[in-house]
């Protein structure tokens, strides 16, 4: 098996794993797998495209992904001429600014994104009026594929919607921009009664909400009339009305027992300051018989050393 094989076996394989709802490309049969064909829709509204569903075709060479793909639409457009090569970067026409690691999947992204550019005298290109543009867009939904083995002579629409909800469906993919025109006319419709439904319940849903609105609020006044009364009436015995207050308005009743600790603390340090007095006190009055003490002990020694002096010089006479 060639390289080229085996990346066109991984692209298929990815595109079922990883599908996109806007697109699907396969090969037409397992003999030929460089022969392909693709269903895309347009680019979202306000384009021109954005109701139109496309078919067209891939050719693939042998060296693959080493040289790009060439594209060519099979369905009307107004953008693109029917079954001619279109000259697009990632087309055969540039294969210089082709990369390898590009795909299908890169490929048919950049091809609805190249939609709504002006043609400007691309090859492949067609200058058209938007009103043409969009009532081709309308008429491709309807469009089969001649070519045998080609989704079995199903419309665009049928095989972009089995696409949706066969294989999208089971990956969980949804269809996000099919509200902003890629769904068609029916399916606008019905999204348009979806949304008038789903405000007509939400403004039912919302009236019932307003109504017991009042009623937390009167719940709210009369909670600050219940600890007045316990107030009143605890003039003399404070303890009382606090202890039966603390459960039912605790944020209330917080603040009274934050002023006791206050007192504490203000009669701890007394004792100390007392004390202090006491000591220094203490100390001034026995500081002066300590002095007198000193004093008497000096003068003991004083008069004991005359003596001696006295007595020495009596000897020597």
């Amino acid at each position: 098996m060639s390289s080229s094989t085996r990346r066109l076996l991984k692209e298929t394989t990815d595109l079922q794993k990883n599908p996109s709802p806007h697109f699907t490309a396969a090969p037409i049969s397992d003999s030929s797998l460089h022969d392909w064909h693709f269903t895309l829709t347009g680019p979202p509204a306000p384009s021109p495209f954005s109701t139109g569903i496309y078919h067209g075709r891939i050719t693939f060479p042998p060296t693959y992904p080493l040289r790009p793909p060439s594209f060519r639409f099979l369905t009307p457009s107004g953008r693109f001429e029917v079954n001619r090569e279109i000259c697009l970067s990632i087309s055969g026409h540039h294969e210089e600014s082709w990369q390898p690691a590009w795909g299908v999947r890169t490929a048919l992204l950049a091809i609805r994104s190249y939609m709504d550019i002006d043609a400007k005298g691309q090859v492949g290109g067609l200058e058209m009026s938007e009103q043409g543009r969009r009532e081709l867009a309308g008429e491709s939904r309807a469009w089969r594929c001649g070519v045998e083995g080609c989704n079995g002579g199903k419309t665009n629409e049928e095989v972009l919607r089995e696409w949706r909800e066969g294989v999208c469906r089971e990956r969980g993919v949804v269809d996000e921009e099919s509200s902003q025109g890629g769904g068609g006319e029916g399916e606008k419709q019905e999204k348009q009664e979806d949304e008038t439904r789903e405000s007509d319940a939400a403004q039912s849903t919302s009236a019932p909400v307003a109504e017991p609105a009042p009623a937390p609020e009167q719940e709210t006044e009369t909670a600050p009339e219940e600890p007045r009364e316990p107030s009143r009436g605890s003039s003399q015995p404070q303890p009382q009305p606090q202890r039966q207050s603390i459960p039912s308005s605790a944020p209330q009743h917080q603040p009274h027992p934050q002023p006791r600790p206050q007192t504490q603390l203000q009669f701890q340090p007394q004792p100390v300051a007392t004390t202090a007095t006491a000591t220094t006190a203490t100390a001034a009055q026995d500081s002066p018989w300590l002095d007198r003490a000193i004093i008497g002990v000096l003068i003991a020694l004083i008069v004991t050393i005359m003596r001696r002096v006295f007595r020495d010089e009596d000897g020597d006479v």
